[in-house]
């Protein structure tokens, strides 16, 4: 059954591809927009105005090829804007529907939805980047969809942002002849998206938004990406306020950890040069691009783009006059029950990788988790993913909701506990996604239909913050978060606020953060590469694995 859905779903996606032309005859100037790059004519459904694939940067193509965006050139033509650009080049993967469009180098376009019953001077503006873990994803995923989001909020834009990824958005060729020619190729999928805020500063006025009132927001990679923009002078004024959902700036990696997957691909091409490499035809690189598979980078902190160390970034107060609403979900790390390929290969794999990241703790923090494990009820797995759920994501949004609140800045928090329908998913990494765009027919991560007042809620949320950085909702106010207080929104059915959430489990793992054990999915990938294949091989690997589980179990397991 679901094989056949996701048939339906990729046949769908792929389906709405079309090119958009040059138009040289006569157009419609009511759903025409002039912008510096050319004018471009959008279409209007329920008096929703859709501009889809405007580019925002020349195309990175040829002697472009893993270089850093070039602003989009000066243009007096009149182009259609009726389908997305290109998804950046990726394998296909069920849970990231992006990745069903037709793929590309020429893929920095952005889109952009206004609701022209509004009559609003100057709109606020929020610009979304979208997740997929640094190596998937693109804005042709239906979930994006920004139409229900501006029929609920009519006086915001809403823009979303495609930009590179994995292999042509992350990669460290430092090690490759000529390699120092292409120094900004760790962090090219950044610079797109400062490119993109550059071309909204410049051309949002002509859709009637306000360019000194951008809110950009993300989740997960797209959550890590707009906490790190904040920190990167050159995104200085570019946007005012942030909301990251689950992702932080630990969701980078050093220079020492991109350097596998460089070694990976040196080793499936036998290329040691980027003459070689930059030869290749864009079907090669696809083709190379599923050799590599599941292996990619997070953006590198360099110290030229990205500070070495992020949090001290905020800590030095520079970003104190950026509002900032960050939160997590309580159940982030079963998301990969999904993506993994179901419960069987999520049994094994994660207590593989608890083991591995057991190996770098010393005895102290050892006895740390042995702690907190036996705090939580429950199974072992599930014990473990808790572990996850923690050290992953919701401290490291934590540690960085304290850096800006005792710096200056202004920040409020949540965590969203409303489940999937879908079992063993809890309130999984993107289930609050669907809810967020408005688009509860998208059931990819809810499992059914989610709860309309909750999406409304949520999205009105979003949307006052967006407004006036602050996300209360009529009777329900939003406290700031501090250190003192520690003021977080449970998002739910019955949203309400809560002081220090699970404060015994900060206390204790809290310490573990230098570890810097967050960048999960390429860790789970480089330590349990065979959840990737076959079912059958899931399952013999399972069997294998019996032994340590039981190890486990006997360790963390129930009280």
């Amino acid at each position: 059954m679901e094989q056949s859905v996701s048939i339906s779903v990729r046949d769908r996606i792929r389906a709405a591809y079309g090119v958009n032309g040059k138009i040289d005859g006569v157009y419609n100037p009511f759903v025409a927009v002039k912008c510096y790059n050319g004018t471009f004519v959008g279409q209007q459904d329920e008096g929703i105005l859709t501009f889809r694939g405007i580019p925002y940067a020349k195309p990175p193509v040829g002697s472009r090829r893993w270089k850093r965006p070039a602003p989009a050139p000066q243009d007096d033509g009149v182009y259609e804007a009726y389908y997305f650009g290109k998804s950046p080049i990726q394998t296909e993967w069920e849970t990231e529907q992006g990745s069903y469009y037709p793929q590309g180098e020429d893929c920095l376009y952005l889109n952009v939805w206004v609701n022209r019953t509004d009559t609003t001077a100057k709109k606020p503006v929020m610009v979304f980047f979208h997740g997929g873990s640094f190596g998937w994803g693109g804005t042709a995923d239906p979930l994006y969809d920004g139409a229900n989001f501006v029929k609920q909020n009519p006086d915001i834009i809403l823009v979303t942002v495609g930009y590179r990824v994995g292999l042509m958005g992350f990669v460290d060729f430092s090690e490759l002849k000529d390699g120092s020619n292409f120094a900004d190729a760790p962090n090219l999928g950044i610079l797109d998206q400062i490119e993109s805020l550059r071309w909204v500063q410049k051309n949002i006025a002509f859709f009637g938004g306000d360019r000194k009132n951008v809110t950009i927001f993300g989740e997960s990679a797209g959550g890590a990406s707009v906490s790190l923009l904040p920190i990167i002078p050159k995104a200085n004024g570019l946007f005012r306020r942030v909301i990251s959902e689950s992702g932080s700036v630990a969701l980078t990696f050093s220079k020492e950890m991109c350097k596998p997957f460089t070694r990976r691909l040196i080793e499936e091409t036998g290329i040691h040069s980027m003459a070689k490499l930059m030869a290749l035809p864009e079907r090669e690189l696809m083709k190379l691009n599923e050799k590599l598979n599941a292996y990619n980078n997070f953006p590198q902190r360099d110290g030229r783009l990205i500070p070495v160390k992020p949090y001290e970034a905020y800590e030095a107060g520079k970003t104190a006059h950026i509002d900032m609403l960050i939160g997590t979900n309580s159940d982030e790390s079963r998301y990969w029950v999904e993506e993994l390929g179901g419960i069987v290969p999520y049994r094994f794999s994660i207590p593989v990788k608890f083991e591995n990241d057991m190996k770098t703790f010393d005895k102290k923090d050892r006895n740390r988790v042995r702690a907190f494990m036996h705090r939580l009820d429950g199974y072992g797995i599930w014990k473990m993913s808790e572990f996850y759920d923690e050290m992953m994501f919701r401290l490291p949004a934590v540690k960085q909701a304290e850096c800006h609140s005792e710096h200056g800045g202004k920040v409020y928090m949540y965590y969203w506990t409303e489940p999937s329908a879908k079992e063993y998913c809890g309130a999984c990494h993107a289930v609050e996604l669907a809810y967020v765009f408005g688009n509860l027919h998208n059931t990819i991560f809810t499992g059914e239909r989610g709860d309309e007042a909750l999406s409304e809620q949520v999205m009105t949320m979003w949307a006052n913050f967006a407004r006036t950085g602050n996300p209360s909702l009529g009777d329900l106010k939003w406290n700031r978060y501090d250190t003192r207080h520690r003021a977080t929104m449970i998002l739910c059915k019955d949203s309400h606020m809560e002081e220090d959430v699970l404060s015994e489990q900060r206390q204790l793992l809290f310490p573990l953060l230098r570890y810097m054990i967050n960048p999960s999915y390429s860790d789970m990938s480089y330590n349990v590469p065979f959840v990737h294949k076959t079912a059958g091989l899931a399952a013999l690997a399972a069997v294998g694995v019996i032994g340590l589980g039981i190890g486990v179990i006997r360790m963390f397991g129930k009280k």
